[in-house]
């Protein structure tokens, strides 16, 4: 395995997923198997898994394990720079047994997509998401969360969350008669 090619996609990893005031840290990714291809200016890295051993991608204020990942960058291959721009880094699927951290957030699926492009991710099979810090759980066919948009769109949507108050009538005044003009 070549460690250039692996330091390069560190660096546009770890700057495309992080958010402007998180503190970088190195990104660090661990496979049992990794595989580079570059064809024209579009550079492929595949990494497997093995029984026990998970991907490990770990990077500022990101956390991705999975079987398998794959990523897409643009222009590494390109000999007049020596890191990508995070520009660069196109595309990225992880598969089975997705579980991706972010802070207090965190996303289980069997698939996920990242488009940076697009400021966009797409979990299937089975997504979960976590809110850990306000206490909400949504499940649904297919996630997809906008970044900077504060957005996401759940398809068969179920959510849990915390309790919220009673808003019911008020215990010291007398239930409305049926047909009855609501009170102000």
């Amino acid at each position: 395995m070549k460690t250039a090619p692996v330091l390069a996609l560190a660096a546009a990893l770890a700057t495309a997923a992080c958010a402007a005031e998180t503190p970088q840290q190195k990104t660090v990714l661990t496979a049992a198997h990794s595989d580079f291809q570059t064809v024209g200016e579009e550079t492929h890295f595949v990494f497997d898994g093995a029984p026990g051993r998970q991907v490990t991608l770990i990077g500022t204020n990101l956390k991705i394990l999975c079987d398998h990942l794959e990523i897409t960058t643009v222009g590494i291959g390109d000999n007049s720079s020596a890191l990508p721009a995070p520009e660069k880094f196109k595309y990225l699927l992880a598969t089975g047994h997705v579980n991706i951290v972010q802070g207090d957030r965190e996303a289980t699926s069997g698939r996920a997509e990242v488009f940076p492009r697009e400021n966009k991710i797409e979990l299937t099979e089975k997504p979960v998401v976590d809110d850990h810090g306000n206490g909400w759980h949504g499940t649904g066919a297919k996630i997809t969360m906008y970044r900077g948009d504060r957005r996401v769109v759940i398809e068969d949507s179920t959510f849990e969350g915390p309790s919220i108050k009673d808003l019911g009538f008020d215990k010291d005044q007398p239930p409305p008669a049926p047909n009855s003009p609501p009170q102000k």
